[in-house]
């Protein structure tokens, strides 16, 4: 199954993200975000971080998820690429991702992400799982 794909938004950059689950339509989004970001066959797997996010509606609770995790790159600098949704349930979202510190001797950043917008943000149980459109601000 494909993980996602751009669509055409006229000032900003739109997403089409799926996932046969829930989780993996979080971790598909999230994956989606950094490969916009970096190429991130030069990431490695070097730190685990934990993020919680308590419950909210899904649609919300999909940006909280990208905004999260869009400050741990550019407030932290943690370039992500692997993504572990353990739970997303009536108390809200538990999960692991991994990845290392920024390093421009290595890494290489193809566009920058402001901001995850509620314009057009979308979630939906579709014919085969789960789908979700995000526009990001950049």
């Amino acid at each position: 199954m494909k993980k996602y794909e751009f669509i055409n938004h006229t000032a900003d950059l739109g997403i089409r993200v799926w996932g046969e689950s829930i989780e993996e339509l979080f971790e598909n989004a999230a994956y989606s975000m950094f490969d916009t970001i970096a190429d991130l066959n030069r990431v490695e797997l070097k730190k685990t971080m934990k993020v919680e996010i308590e419950k909210e509606e899904l649609d919300e609770l999909l940006a909280d998820w990208l905004r999260n995790l869009l400050y741990k790159f550019n407030g932290d600098r943690y370039l992500l690429k692997e993504f572990r949704v353990e739970t997303i349930d009536t108390q809200g979202l538990k999960a692991k991702v991994k990845g290392e510190k920024l390093d421009l001797s290595r890494h290489h950043l193809k566009r920058e992400i402001k901001a995850v917008t509620y314009h057009g943000l979308e979630v939906k149980k579709a014919d085969r799982g789960w789908e979700a459109q995000i526009i990001f601000d950049i």
